[in-house]
């Protein structure tokens, strides 16, 4: 059974006619009705104080809409949400899928295969063929000189150069290697970025959603009282206005969303067809930050840094590699002759030879003094880019500190100051409407304000989490 509200000035009271949902109008306004927005059990409880006689009924709907609004909000935060996915688990994943870094350890394997190859000898030649034969006959018994050849001859580089070549290439597989573990370090710092904005933006869109319903309950209170005569056609418009623009807010955190989890998905290493993981509710975790421990940290452990270390290392030898240059090598040659006998039958003796020969580097202006300078040149780049990088991680490091310190503050105290007197102000501007101490704009404007503060507390979190992911990276700390 429904009824139709109807207030009557002259009596005032409230007439109970028994009409079908469809038919549930309150003639209120000159213009046309207004579509009795309250339950079932508020109006069944404003029919059995009119039968008791109470002299105004507008106000037990108002307090019976409004304890049904706390319980289903009660309800609502009880409800289980969907499987969450914890962030150590979306990193292992990461650290198991993600092309990066597997591509990224390929090229570590493959540098470290160029060491032994770099420090090692050339193949030696090894010759065969006739020397010497007589050209108008080709006998190879005619004359004592023509013999059958067997050489074997191998190529020596001058003392040290080796050794500097498979130092050159040990300090290239040593940089790849660091190369490898920031690429690791930064997809880590990815993936922690993406979750951690993902998180915010589901934990926005709760707030809104929640708000959304205390909404829709604010306006069933606006249109009971403004049924019974108590309020009014704006305070309705009002809180319509407001539930719209919680809809489109939804709508606005739902693309950002999609758009999150994309990045999230590709930091992961998931295919395009995967679903996004669920985060958990962002908590406050709290960490000791020391700008200078952190830099000296940073220095120390950082893999870029320590990549740039081992190419300064690396062009150092290859400059010295560049100035033994200017020393010849050695080509050692190693042949044994096989003569036949003579025309009358009488043995000769086979022949032995060994011969060593170098090269001259004589072209010094165009060919070594170059190669020299550009070795020069490489090590002062190498240099100029390990301190220009030192200064960009130590103030990239004062930013974060800053920003984690400002959110840390600020998540501070939006936890213990600003929510709970915001939620306070709320509840008193809840009981002063009831009793017509406060207009329905106060109590829209407070529970707005409620909804900015829940928001703007979340943001602080994933701001503070977001910039100890960064400090993370800049100070080369590996994953667990």
């Amino acid at each position: 059974m429904n009824v139709r509200l109807q207030f009557r000035p002259e009596r005032n009271n409230i007439v109970l006619r028994p009409k079908t949902i469809a038919e549930a109008n309150s003639r209120m306004m000159p213009r046309g009705r207004l579509r009795a927005r309250a339950l079932l059990p508020a109006a069944m409880l404003v029919a059995a104080a009119a039968t008791t006689g109470l002299a105004f009924a507008g106000e037990v709907t108002t307090q019976v809409t409004a304890a049904m609004m706390l319980a289903q909000a009660g309800a609502a935060g009880s409800q289980e949400r969907a499987a969450t996915t914890t962030l150590p688990q979306l990193i292992s994943e990461a650290l198991r899928n993600n092309p990066e870094i597997t591509a990224a350890a390929h090229e570590r394997d493959a540098a470290g295969y160029r060491i032994s190859p770099a420090g090692a000898l050339d193949d030696p030649m090894l010759e065969a063929g006739v020397i010497n034969a007589p050209l108008p006959s080709l006998t190879l018994n005619r004359e004592d000189m023509t013999m059958k050849m067997l050489g074997l001859s191998q190529k020596l580089p001058f003392p040290g150069k080796r050794g500097l070549r498979q130092d050159v290439a040990a300090k290239d597989a040593e940089s790849v290697a660091y190369a490898y573990q920031e690429t690791v370090n930064r997809v880590v710092r990815d993936v922690k970025a993406a979750y951690f904005e993902l998180a915010f933006v589901a934990e926005s869109a709760r707030l809104v959603e929640k708000n959304k319903r205390v909404l829709e309950q604010f306006l069933k209170i606006a249109e009971s009282r403004y049924s019974v005569g108590q309020g009014n056609l704006a305070d309705v418009l009002k809180a319509q206005t407001q539930l719209s623009r919680m809809v489109d807010e939804l709508i606005k955190l739902g693309r950002e969303r999609r758009a999150i989890e994309a990045e999230l998905i590709r930091a992961l290493g998931r295919g395009t067809e995967a679903g996004a993981p669920v985060p958990e509710t962002p908590r406050l975790r709290e960490a000791a930050l020391q700008l200078e421990a952190l830099r000296e940290t940073a220095f120390k452990e950082r893999p870029q840094l320590l990549g740039l270390q081992s190419l300064i290392t690396r062009s150092s030898k290859a400059l010295d590699l560049a100035r033994k240059d200017y020393y010849p090598d050695f080509d050692v040659k190693f042949s044994y002759g096989q003569r036949d006998k003579t025309l009358d039958g009488m043995r000769r003796d086979d022949l032995l030879s060994f011969t060593v020969a170098i090269n001259l580097p004589v072209w010094r202006e165009s060919k070594r003094d170059p190669r020299v300078a550009e070795a020069i040149a490489m090590r002062d780049q190498a240099m100029d880019m390990y301190q220009a990088q030192r200064n960009e991680v130590s103030s990239k490091l004062r930013q974060q500190v800053a920003n984690a310190e400002q959110s840390l503050k600020s998540a501070r105290l939006y936890e213990t100051g600003i929510l709970p007197q915001a939620r306070l102000a709320v509840e008193s501007s809840l009981a002063a409407y009831k009793v017509n101490r406060v207009d329905f704009l106060t109590l829209l404007d407070n529970q707005m304000t409620v909804l900015n503060y829940e928001i703007s507390y979340a943001s602080a979190l994933s701001n503070y989490n977001k910039a100890l992911a960064e400090i993370d990276l800049l100070t080369g700390k590996s994953p667990n």
